[in-house]
């Protein structure tokens, strides 16, 4: 057993192929060992988290998730511990348990753990063996508000909570979660301490996007001693291990600046007649760009209102968009483009190798079934494109909504990668990349310090570096989409409670 961090990749796997793997595993094991070996790793986790906690309450639910919960209580129990278990069943319902949590609720009566109708007046800590994978708090399921008073009940106590495989109501494979845990990670925080979940035999996407982060808390992994041999991931939690950032400090003492490649940034769109100004959108992405390392940045801006340079960081060189070497420059277009992006963005699907899209350029895209014909047709060319869409941004090209791209946020990206030939960055919480051929993968770096204006531009910008540096394109949203949120992490340790802006984002140490 232990903890998930950002150091290591880890292969997540689907709430089919989980039950694959279990039911290859129970097959070469005596009667009912997995859950045993469950049930012993979420008490271990129990005692290991909350070693002083004088009563433990252990809400059991009418599944395997509640069989997992009475193996738990009775290793508890036998440590001395005390356990308060209640269970969504009545007495006449125990012949509709599953064979093991069958097994598994007779071995705990058996041992004189304590049952009970309804949660103690006072516990310290309490485990979450409602659900499990596959199951949500559907208001026509019997029992299911009797889970919901129990759910809210934990959550109304401040005690920490433990939830067993998955949160309850947490959707293991899209990270959809029901009302009930929305509110309380809202409540709570993404930050909030005091919330942990400990997955059994494989990791689910669910627990690492949408709002899997904020409800699971705390994440910690147990395969039960089953390695997973043939079955193909869904998807992989993205580590340190494979989000390699480019290096300038390895580079030969013989290199010079075109040795780190091109950015040219077209955007910012700024017209004297206009009451909008968006200079500053393309200008932190510009300003990543060089900060990751790239060797010249340019800045094409739309319109004949901007800045002629930028006097904070005067390295940038601004150019006429038609002044661009669009074959041999990577471009990053759209940040801040406004609808003077419409009067470039053709000749730059047309033309430029190595492109990054965001924010409007995808718009005017999404727009005009034209420039989505042209930009399927790039791979055909042998071009790269990254597309870097907020779920709105997404849904749009998508033709469907927001929510229904959060519902699903894997499969949302992945329809994208495979109708537009190309990688696709779905940003929030747990960021999607997804391309053709390729395994999705999920960054598990970031916190709400990047949710503010800007923080979009500089991870284009810092894409855009990545390719220039030679990285091809799901190489590149990989280690951008790791590196980025890995700084507002590190912001978050190194000086809490301070507003992390795009610019000091832009500026951030890369290590």
């Amino acid at each position: 057993m232990h903890r998930i961090s950002s150091t290591l990749s880890q292969p997540l796997y689907s709430i089919a192929a989980t039950r694959q793997i279990e039911r290859q595993a129970a097959a070469s094991l005596p009667p009912h060992t997995l859950m045993q070996r469950a049930g012993l790793s979420v008490a271990r986790l129990a005692l290991a988290l909350a070693p002083h906690a004088r009563c433990i309450w252990v809400a059991c639910g009418p599944g395997n998730n509640g069989g997992d919960g009475f193996e738990a209580a009775l290793h508890l129990h036998q440590w001395g511990k005390t356990v308060r278990v209640t269970w969504t069943g009545l007495p006449s319902d125990n012949a509709k348990l599953p064979p093991d949590a069958h097994a598994a609720r007779a071995r705990a009566l058996a041992a004189g753990v304590p049952m009970a109708t309804e949660p103690p007046p006072d516990f310290d800590f309490c485990i979450d063996a409602l659900l499990g994978i596959g199951a949500t708090l559907n208001p026509q399921r019997a029992g299911n508000d009797l889970m919901q008073q129990w759910l809210e009940r934990m959550q109304a106590s401040g005690a920490p909570r433990l939830a067993v495989d998955v949160p309850s109501g947490l959707d293991a494979d899209t990270g959809l979660a029901s009302a009930t845990i929305l509110i309380a990670a809202t409540a709570r925080g993404a930050s909030a301490t005091g919330i942990f979940t400990l997955s059994l035999l494989t990791l689910k996407p669910g627990l690492f996007t949408a709002s899997g982060r904020d409800s699971a808390g705390q994440v910690w992994f147990d395969d039960l001693g089953i390695k997973p041999e043939d079955t193909v991931p869904c998807a992989w939690l993205l580590g340190t291990d494979r989000a390699s950032q480019p290096q300038r400090a390895r580079a030969s003492h013989t290199s010079h600046k075109g040795s780190f490649g091109d950015v040219a940034v077209v955007g910012g769109q700024s017209d004297a007649g206009t009451a909008t100004h968006m200079t500053g959108a393309a200008l932190l992405a510009a300003r990543s760009a060089l900060h990751a390392g790239a060797g010249r940045v340019f800045v094409a801006l739309l319109g004949n209102a901007g800045p002629t340079v930028d006097t904070m960081q005067p390295e940038l060189m601004f150019r006429a968009p038609d002044a661009l070497d669009l074959k041999q420059q990577v471009v990053v277009c759209g940040c801040g483009g406004g609808e003077a992006v419409k009067t470039v963005i053709a000749t730059i699907l047309s033309t430029a190798t190595r492109l990054v899209l965001d924010a409007d350029a995808l718009n005017a895209i999404a727009a005009d079934p034209r420039l989505q014909t042209l930009l399927a047709a790039r791979q055909q060319d042998g071009y790269s494109t990254v597309l870097t869409p907020h779920p709105l941004e997404a849904a749009r090209l998508a033709g469907m909504t927001a929510a229904e791209v959060q519902a699903d946020r894997l499969a949302a990206a992945q329809r994208l990668a495979e109708r537009f030939q190309c990688v696709v960055v779905l940003k929030g919480s747990g960021t999607v990349v997804a391309a053709p051929g390729q395994q999705t993968v999920i960054n598990s770096t970031g916190n709400a310090l990047l949710a503010t204006a800007g923080t979009g531009d500089v991870l284009a910008g810092m894409l855009g570096a990545n390719l220039a540096h030679g990285q091809n394109a799901f190489e590149a949203a990989c280690s951008a989409v790791f590196t980025h949120g890995r700084a507002a992490d590190a912001w978050a340790a190194e000086q809490p409670n301070q507003t992390l802006t795009a610019s000091a984002l832009a500026a951030a140490p890369r290590a």
